[in-house]
Order: structure tokens, then C-alpha cells, then sequence
């Protein structure tokens, strides 16, 4: 700013604001002043600024995760080029190389290009959020179902390429996948938030105990050593790692959703790991093995014979 907007904001004499911005300089806050045309007063290094509130470190932040380059929405990276203009000249520089810097791909190797769109009513469920307002909510189960209720909206969490609503309802608290949302209509009605809500720490509980209904069949088993990290890279959470056997080996546990689906998945793993239990698992390994060695030992006998 120029020491005449300084004078005219603040309705004091040029030559006084002036004088109080030297002071100020003088008593150690970073001001300083820039000759010639499209000069003035300006604060420099981390200090603080009345239009942004951001110091050069969190604006690089800022940019660094969020910039034009990364996966943040066309809507973010809107507002982030509005900011970068209204950033002290000292941040821009620096902020717009850390947009630059960082690319996010959270695509898996081998996904598809096609980016899934945002649901239907995920704009206007997080706005409920926001304001803190219930929602008369339509809902369609996996089974078709078609119900109505008010919801009072906690949070909103994005798992993979999917969307989910955190909520009180009158049945306790319950999970909504945005993408089967029906309809969405905010109330005036103020949304019962419990004081100790916490929306990760509720996620991870959910999340928990959806993993544990998905895959609630164990399997045991003992694993060399190194098979470990193959395991751990195979099943992720849905391991657990024991002790260590007289043999050396190491007793994990395996979740699956069944017997048949958790053997084929095993199969390959021979190896590396025993199964002990349950007998079905063991039941449905022994018949892969019978097939694949009926199947592919034929052929190599086949090829063996002159």
C-alpha cells in the first residue's frame, strides 16, 4: 500500500502515516518501502498479512498440495490462482513454484484413465455440513430400497473413488454413500453435533469394523520369514502377524470374505506360507492343487514325450 492509502484507511494526515510506518519499521515489525511507480509500504519474509493471514511458509504449503498441477478440484485451483494474486510479492514467487512442483496421480498402476465424476449431491450434503443444518435425506440401499429420513450431517469422507456421508440419524449414527443419494434437502433446523466428535477418529472406527463385515472368515497359517512383506503387500490390514514357531516360521492370521475365494487367493502362495485352518481352507487348496496339477501336468508330460 502507499502511504496516501495508509493515510486515507486509516483517516490520519499522509505525513503521520509516514511517520508511524518508519516507527514501526524502527520497533522491529518487517515493513519496508519500494521507490517509483508501483511502489509503497510492504511487509516482508514470514510476517503476517491483513488480506491473506498466511506467511510464506503456509502459502507454499498451501500450493505445494493444492496447486494447478496436483488432483485438487477445478474449483480449488480457481481459487488458489484468485489467491496467488492477492499474495505479498515476496510469497508469489515462491508459491507458484511450489504449485509447479508437485504432481498427484492417485490412480493405482493399471487403473483406468476415466476419473469417476463427484456424486450428484455431494455439493450440496457438504454445504450441509458446513452450516450445520440437518437434511431430509432420500437413500437407496444395495438392494433397491427407497427410504426417506433427516439426517443431522458430521462430516464427509472420500474413501478411494468413493464418497460417503457421516451422520446422526434417529437409529444412531450411520454411514451414507453419496452416489446412491436420492435427494438431498436442507432444513433451518441446527444439526446435534456431540462436543467430542471427531471426524478421522470416526472414520477409522467405521472403516474398521466395514473391513472386519467384509472379510469376516480367518484363515491361520505359518509364513517364512521372508514371505512377510509379501503378505503384508497381498492382504494389507486384512493381516496380522503372530509369533515366531520352533521351526523359525512366524503364525499370522488372514482375513477373507469365504473359504473358496480366500484358498484362491492363497494359492499362489504355497511358497511362503502353510494354512492350518480352517479345514474348508485347506479342503479348497488341496482341490486347486489337484486341478492346476491334472490341468498343466498333463501338457508337460505331453511335451516330455518324444
Amino acid at each position: 500500500m502507499t502511504a496516501v492509502e495508509v493515510a486515507r484507511e486509516l483517516e490520519i494526515s499522509e505525513r503521520t502515516a509516514r511517520r508511524d510506518l518508519d516507527a514501526l519499521g524502527m520497533a522491529g515489525v518487517p515493513v519496508y518501502s519500494v521507490q517509483g511507480r508501483g511502489g509503497g509500504w510492504r511487509l516482508v519474509g514470514g510476517a503476517r498479512t491483513d488480506l491473506s493471514g498466511l506467511t510464506a511458509s503456509e502459502a507454499r504449503a498451501l500450493f505445494l498440495v493444492a496447486g494447478p498441477a496436483s488432483a485438487a478440484t477445478p474449483a480449488v485451483r480457481a481459487a488458489l490462482r484468485k489467491l496467488v494474486h492477492a499474495l505479498p510479492e515476496p510469497f508469489r514467487v515462491q508459491a507458484e513454484a511450489a504449485a509447479s512442483s508437485l504432481v498427484m496421480d492417485p490412480r493405482r498402476w493399471g487403473a483406468s484413465r476415466v476419473e469417476p465424476r463427484p456424486p450428484r449431491f455431494l455439493d450440496a450434503l457438504q454445504d450441509a455440513v458446513i452450516r450445520g443444518v440437518q437434511v431430509r435425506l432420500g437413500y437407496v440401499d444395495r438392494e433397491g430400497t427407497e427410504t426417506e429420513r433427516t439426517v443431522h450431517p458430521l462430516g464427509i469422507v472420500a474413501k478411494g473413488s468413493s464418497w460417503y456421508l457421516v451422520a446422526n440419524t434417529d437409529a444412531g449414527r450411520r454411514t451414507f454413500r453419496i452416489d446412491r443419494v436420492s435427494s438431498a434437502d436442507p432444513t433451518c433446523d441446527p444439526v446435534h453435533r456431540p462436543e467430542d466428535f471427531d471426524l478421522a477418529e470416526s472414520w477409522r472406527t467405521i472403516a474398521d469394523e466395514v473391513d472386519r463385515k467384509r472379510t469376516p472368515l480367518e484363515a491361520r497359517a505359518v509364513c517364512t520369514p521372508e514371505g512377510i512383506g509379501v503378505l503384508r503387500i497381498g492382504f494389507g490390514s486384512r493381516l496380522e502377524v503372530g509369533g515366531a514357531t520352533t521351526d523359525g516360521r512366524i503364525e499370522v492370521v488372514i482375513r477373507g470374505n469365504d473359504e473358496y475365494t480366500l484358498a484362491g487367493e492363497l494359492a499362489g502362495l504355497v511358497e511362503w506360507i502353510e494354512v492350518t485352518g480352517p479345514p474348508g481352507v485347506r479342503d479348497h487348496l488341496a482341490s486347486i492343487g489337484d486341478t492346476l496339477a491334472e490341468r498343466y501336468g498333463r501338457d508337460r508330460q505331453h511335451r516330455r514325450t518324444p
